[in-house]
């Protein structure tokens, strides 16, 4: 089962693609809105609402990609999201950016978020990275620092080895590249990673009730050994976003099944040009969770081994430090870069 036929598989079983919106591309301003459900148990200090932002609807192949653009200077900070959630895990963190008179442009992906869920499409990391240099190309920015997340990790590397000279800095949150003696897999991911195990995953996500099942599971599952802090950044802001990423129509299901699919191969690829990094030259800033059980500091040593001067900051965070230390991860984003 190739990951064409898993999207198209998710797609029928579980009702979760329909037509797609207009592809037009649009520009909108927008004033300050509420943050995640409100309130996080580390929200940003003053940092109530988000600053107000251009809304971009990015060509991408005949679709979209939904983009939101705030005003600044500086090498532009792009922000990177992972799977399956969307732009908003940077909600907390962008307020700091904007307050110190940065650029910032954060986007979803295709087939997450708010950006368009075509059917048909193949899904993975080298989509992912097309959509990268689309929102550059589209915003026509000529310096960036790449801002990368879970999943996200991939194309901002793969994207600053192709693209070195737009590149100010990089900058990964609790991210992975290769294979490395720690990596944990998410086990929601590693259902639909192994080929023995996808069509049971198929199957479990095509019953709500045995999906609601499964992403409870994995909430729990990253709540293991950490503060009760933590434990309310997880249960107030990344589960209502993670859950509605599936719920919305068309879901976001059929790109997190895809993606998961391709999760092994890619790395594969991944292994065999990590060696390259050491020679890029571009200044590297590693800000990590210690409480992630699964991108642990062993992934954060290893990832920042392969780079020439990598810095590396470890902080009383979990999976998602950019909400439960948004402070601190701007203070290093903006010391550094």
């Amino acid at each position: 089962m190739n990951r064409r036929e898993i999207v198209t598989g998710i797609g029928v079983t579980a009702a979760w693609l329909v037509a797609p919106s207009s592809t037009r591309a649009m520009v909108e301003k927008h004033l300050p809105e509420n943050l995640l459900g409100g309130v996080g148990a580390s929200q940003a200090k003053g940092s109530e609402s988000i600053p107000p932002f251009l809304e971009h609807r990015v060509p991408r192949e005949g679709h979209f990609l939904y983009a939101r653009e705030y005003e600044g200077k500086g090498p532009t900070f792009v922000l990177l999201h992972g799977y399956p959630d969307n732009l908003h895990i940077y909600d907390l963190l962008i307020p700091v950016l904007v307050a110190a008179g940065r650029h910032v442009v954060a986007f979803d992906f295709l087939g997450f978020g708010a950006s368009e869920k075509p059917a048909g499409i193949d899904y993975g990391f080298k989509q992912q990275l097309g959509d990268l240099h689309a929102v550059v190309d589209f915003l026509k920015l000529d310096s960036i620092v790449p801002v990368a997340h879970d999943a996200g990790g991939v194309a901002a590397i793969n994207f600053t080895l192709s693209k070195p000279k737009l590149i100010a800095g990089l900058v990964l949150l609790n991210t992975f590249y290769a294979d490395a003696p720690t990596l944990r897999i998410p086990e929601l991911i590693e259902l639909f990673s192994l080929p023995q195990t996808r069509a049971f995953g198929l199957a479990m996500a095509s019953d709500p009730k045995q999906l609601a099942f499964l992403l409870r599971f994995q909430q729990l599952q990253f709540e293991i050994g950490v503060s009760q802090a933590q434990i309310d950044v997880i249960d107030k802001l990344v589960q209502p976003l993670i859950f509605n990423n599936f719920a919305q129509q068309p879901s976001a299901g059929p790109a997190f099944a895809a993606l998961a699919a391709d999760l092994r191969p890619q790395i594969a690829v991944n292994n065999l040009q990590v060696s390259k990094l050491a020679e890029l030259g571009i200044p590297t800033t590693i800000v990590w969770g210690k409480s992630d059980a699964y991108l642990n500091v062993g992934v954060a040593q290893d990832l920042a081994g392969h780079f020439n001067g990598a810095s590396v900051h470890l902080l009383d965070a979990g999976h998602w430090p950019q909400l439960d230390r948004p402070e601190d991860v701007g203070r290093y984003l903006l010391t550094e870069r």
